[in-house]
């Protein structure tokens, strides 16, 4: 079965310069002179698309005048494009800003035709751009709906309703004959539909019946598909310059949708991304900050690297205004899997676990997040090792010294000494011995440590892991408070 999207931005030469998170300035694209689209601002102010340049400058004189240009909207339909990758790798792209989405094969993952219409809607708000969405089970008849701001036909019989009602110059062949058209009494695509084809063949060419034979599912249809790149680097101008970190991330948003299209098109996930933000150039050039994010476990999705992102941004101090924001994925691998086990984990899967591990060093920073990293050593404060949670380096000997004693949950990380009474250790209250020595005696290659181990219980009944320093010379022996059972 098949069954196309179309999505007509029909917006783009105005949002190229002044996308919708930005659309309350005056703006007005201009070609060959001539007022192409304008601003919901400008409208206001009584600039009208067709006006010559000094209309629009006389009704409105703080209007920003931009010229069309055509790389521009490449560039953004290529962006679009590839963010709609997530839902079908069959995007194609046509002409008049509209993009082509064959997603038959893709209705029953993501919910159903209406959810998969809003979440391609949703994209292009994210993006900046304003599209008419339409969908149809040809491609040249999702264009039309989309080029008439959209409709929604799932048969045919629906389909040849709504096209008979369309203008009959809306094809682009018809329009160089639509005073001919008008003339005859031709109103609608199902009128001219009507008409003799030997007829209109020779008056029009064969290429306006072709379109209409391929709009009405009578003629196959051959599209180029878009090839994303092996890469994934993509870069936007700000509008204005930025002087506050935290306004930064609706734009790191809209890479990050072009990136997890990239991510599902290759089937891969990505370990480690870098946002950059670039700075003004000229004499009071800086290099650009850089925002690198190292990922705990490869992921695919959106949401959790725009977590990540506002952590980051929230907690930066920029050191010139920005201009431009750039990404990259710097490190990505194969798309793991969907897991093969019957129940869930209990308490959240591993995925979740080192999402919330990489939110807390976001928040937090890498040093104050820590996991533990046991070494192969008899002395307990080298034994108990920790390393930041993000570094997956570890110790090529996980293998533990046996205990002939239990370890307590808690260990400080430096002795504590124990004064003395009654020729008893004390800690809070008198300290009595509930158990027999191990003796630690290990490091002479570095540190020596020559200790007996004791657990201790106090008149609390907290028990408490002390040790006997043994220093070799006859004196005073001294205890020291290593450890807190639970």
């Amino acid at each position: 079965m098949h069954l196309w999207i179309g999505l007509c931005l029909y917006r783009l030469p105005l949002e190229v310069f002044c996308p919708s998170w930005s659309a309350d300035s005056c703006t007005a694209v201009l070609e060959q002179e001539g007022v192409l689209a304008v601003s919901r601002a400008a409208h206001a102010s009584g600039v009208r698309v067709g006006m010559r340049r000094g209309g629009a400058l006389l009704m409105a004189p703080e209007i920003q005048l931009h010229e069309r240009c055509l790389q521009r909207e490449a560039e953004a339909m290529q962006a679009a494009a590839t963010a709609l990758l997530r839902y079908t790798p069959q995007v194609a792209l046509a002409e008049e800003a509209v993009l082509l989405l064959d997603i038959g094969a893709s209705l029953r993952l993501f919910g159903g035709i209406r959810q998969l219409c809003r979440l391609a809607a949703a994209s292009m708000r994210t993006l900046g751009f304003t599209a008419a969405l339409s969908c149809a089970p040809t491609a040249q008849g999702a264009w039309l709906l989309a080029r008439s701001r959209g409709g929604r036909c799932l048969t045919i019989g629906s389909l040849t309703r709504r096209l008979a009602r369309l203008p009959a110059w809306l094809p682009p062949p018809a329009r160089p004959f639509r005073t001919w058209l008008e003339g005859i009494g031709c109103q609608t695509v199902g009128e001219l539909r009507r008409l003799p084809r030997p007829g209109l063949q020779r008056r029009c060419g064969r290429a306006l019946l072709d379109v209409l034979d391929a709009a009405y599912g009578e003629a196959p249809e051959m599209h180029t598909w878009l090839a994303p790149p092996p890469e994934f680097k993509a870069g936007l101008e700000l509008f204005d310059r930025i002087e506050h970190a935290e306004a930064l991330l609706h734009g790191a948003q809209r890479l990050v949708q072009q990136m997890t299209g990239w991510l599902c098109a290759h089937h891969y996930a990505v370990e480690r991304i870098c946002l950059l933000l670039d700075h003004e150039r000229g004499r009071t050039a800086c290099p650009p900050t850089a925002i690198d994010i190292v990922l705990a476990e490869a992921v695919w999705r959106g949401d959790h690297l725009l977590r990540l992102l506002k952590e980051r941004l929230g907690r930066i101090a920029l050191p010139a205004p920005v201009i431009g924001l750039r990404l990259e994925a710097l490190q990505v691998q194969a798309m793991a899997p969907l897991t093969d086990t019957l129940f869930p984990e209990p308490g959240g899967t591993s995925t979740d676990r080192e999402r919330l591990f990489e939110l807390l060093v976001a928040r937090l920073g890498p040093d104050n997040v820590l996991r533990a990293a046991p070494l192969a050593d008899y002395r307990p404060d080298r034994a108990n090792a920790w390393q930041p949670v993000q570094d997956k380096q570890r110790s090529l000997d996980q293998r533990m010294p046996p205990h002939s004693l239990p370890r307590p949950v808690w260990l400080l990380p430096k002795p504590v000494a124990l004064i003395m009474r009654d020729n008893r250790p004390f800690y809070i209250s008198p300290l009595r011995l509930v158990s027999g020595a191990e003796r630690i005696e290990a490091g002479w290659w570095n540190t020596t440590q020559v200790r007996d181990y004791f657990i201790a219980e106090g008149s609390d009944h907290v028990h408490y892991w002390i040790f006997r320093e043994r220093s070799g010379e006859e004196g005073e022996l001294r205890w020291y408070l290593h450890g807190l059972f639970g």
